[in-house]
């Protein structure tokens, strides 16, 4: 072995080594175990998909001592689920900053023992919503294999620092990683209340292209818009007077074409406050206030 993969190898080994120490076995399905990373004194974070059970729940410490724990709460929109332990004992997890991630940097996915796994970080952007409904910070997709048992565990880049949640929960093609900021919000709002407030109108919505006459008679910015579908009886936009076959064009004044346009303008703050909904009805431009209510649990 050169001196070149000698030193790489000894930095692959020294980063299992710094982040195993938070790593645990979560018992939390009928067959197998999956990861958890003690994030902070006594909280344990995994990939929700991976939890299975409410309670009879154990982890496993990294030296094989088994220990009960506690469900707090758990969000499926971002796949995350947060274990409390009572008899939890240091170390806890050391912190990176997964903003400094960038494509081509090696990461290592580590799953409890310590196994690991190692490869890079394929690609990186922004803020997205996933297909569950839930809103990650920063997207972070990985070229490296997530083994059985592997989802939960953390990303660790080659200092040891943990800077994100792995799973293959989030991805029907390549494994993600659910970066510290992310991590760090929704495990402090399930500890409080034990599940994510969403925002949610209680529509059903379709894309729609509207007609150009009607754009320009309507003094429209654009001409896609939102049909409704469906109207959930006794939710927010039923409430507010809205029917099957409106065409929703703008939220607080911005335009919607698409469900996710929606979701950009929603979120756990907008919960309990007034958005002023344009919509398009019998051809005809009507603004319509809607008081946004707590997603329920269960829904996307």
């Amino acid at each position: 072995m050169n001196d070149l993969a000698l030193s790489l190898s000894n930095t692959l080994a020294d980063a299992v080594a710094r982040a195993g120490r938070a790593v645990v076995a979560v018992n939390a399905r009928r067959r197998g175990s999956s990861t958890g990373v003690h994030w902070r004194p006594g909280v344990v974070v995994t990939a929700d998909h991976t939890v299975r059970m409410d309670d009879e729940i154990t982890i496993t410490r990294p030296d094989g001592r088994p220990v009960p724990a506690t469900l707090a709460g758990r969000d499926p929109g971002t796949d995350l689920a947060v274990l409390t332990v009572a008899d939890a004992e240091p170390p806890v997890a050391e912190l990176g900053d997964a903003d400094s991630l960038k494509v081509g940097h090696p990461v290592l996915a580590l799953g409890a023992g310590p196994t690991a796994s190692w490869g890079v970080v394929s690609a990186v952007s922004g803020r997205w919503h996933t297909w569950r409904g839930g809103e990650i910070d920063r997207l972070l997709r990985l070229d490296l294999v997530l083994y059985p048992g592997f989802s939960g565990g953390p990303l660790v880049d080659l200092d040891g620092r943990i800077v994100g949640i792995n799973t293959s929960g989030l991805s029907r093609h390549t494994p993600v990683a659910i970066p510290v900021a992310t991590v760090s919000r929704v495990s402090d709002e399930l500890l409080t209340r034990g599940h994510v407030a969403r925002g949610y109108l209680g529509l059903a919505l379709h894309p729609v292209r509207l007609p150009e006459t009607l754009a320009h008679t309507l003094g429209l910015a654009s001409r896609t818009g939102l049909i409704v579908v469906n109207v959930e009886a006794g939710g927010p936009s039923s409430t507010a007077g809205l029917l099957i076959g409106d065409v929703l064009v703008t939220l607080d004044g911005a335009p919607v074409g698409e469900t996710d346009d929606v979701q950009a303008v929603l979120g756990s703050q907008r919960v309990g406050s007034i958005v002023r909904a344009q919509i398009i009805r019998a051809g005809a431009s009507a603004q319509v206030e809607i008081t946004v209510g707590d997603r329920p649990q269960g829904r996307r």
